[in-house]
């Protein structure tokens, strides 16, 4: 009797289960099931983010007042508007349609983008908060881009890994940019309103 309770036991184990423990989230039926499906997925992912991002980019530079930081929003606009079409190119490269999926984390960021705006004064604290809002941005395209790159290189897309190389280099030029405006001037100047 035990040897038959040690079988059932060891069927009920191998069993795929119906329902999930607590806290364990149960898949949606369009769920990925495979690498594939999950690089597929990312990018439709980041596609619609690059898009949202062109339309919020001129806002950030028009309520910046430093012609640096202008300056470096604008340039990386017209980076993001070529990140749209390389995305293009990388659907194309897999045979597949460019289509974009709502991304929630992007659509907060910008939404954080837009409340520093708010609750910032005209000038340099405005400006500091832009770029605080804009490298959290930055950061997310970051590791979006790098895992991106890597599951098509481990996929064997070559052309995919190299566009999305590409962006991934930009995108941390962008970062860097904007640390160094922050850094040699707006920070110590926001700081400087601190003591006026």
């Amino acid at each position: 009797m035990e040897t038959k309770n040690k079988k059932q036991t060891t069927t009920k184990k191998a069993a795929p289960k119906q329902t999930t423990k607590a806290g364990v989230t149960k898949p949606k039926s369009n769920a990925a099931s495979g690498l594939t499906e999950l690089f597929e997925d990312g990018l439709k992912d980041i596609y619609w983010a690059e898009k949202a991002l062109t339309k919020a980019l001129p806002l950030m530079a028009k309520n910046a007042t430093s012609a640096e930081l202008i300056d470096a929003i604008t340039n990386h606009l017209t980076e993001t508007e070529e990140h749209v079409t390389r995305l293009e190119q990388v659907f194309a490269s897999i045979g597949k349609k460019a289509t974009a999926k709502k991304c929630d984390a992007m659509e907060g960021l910008i939404e954080e983008g837009k409340s520093i705006l708010e609750e910032t004064e005209v000038g340099v604290v405005r400006d500091a908060g832009i770029i605080a809002a804009s490298q959290k941005i930055e950061h997310y395209e970051i590791a979006t881009y790098g895992t991106l790159r890597q599951f098509a290189e481990t996929l064997g897309l070559t052309e995919a890994a190299s566009l999305l190389e590409l962006t991934l280099d930009e995108e941390k030029g962008a970062d860097k940019l904007l640390t160094e405006v922050a850094v040699n001037a707006i920070n110590v100047e926001a700081a400087e309103e601190d003591e006026a």
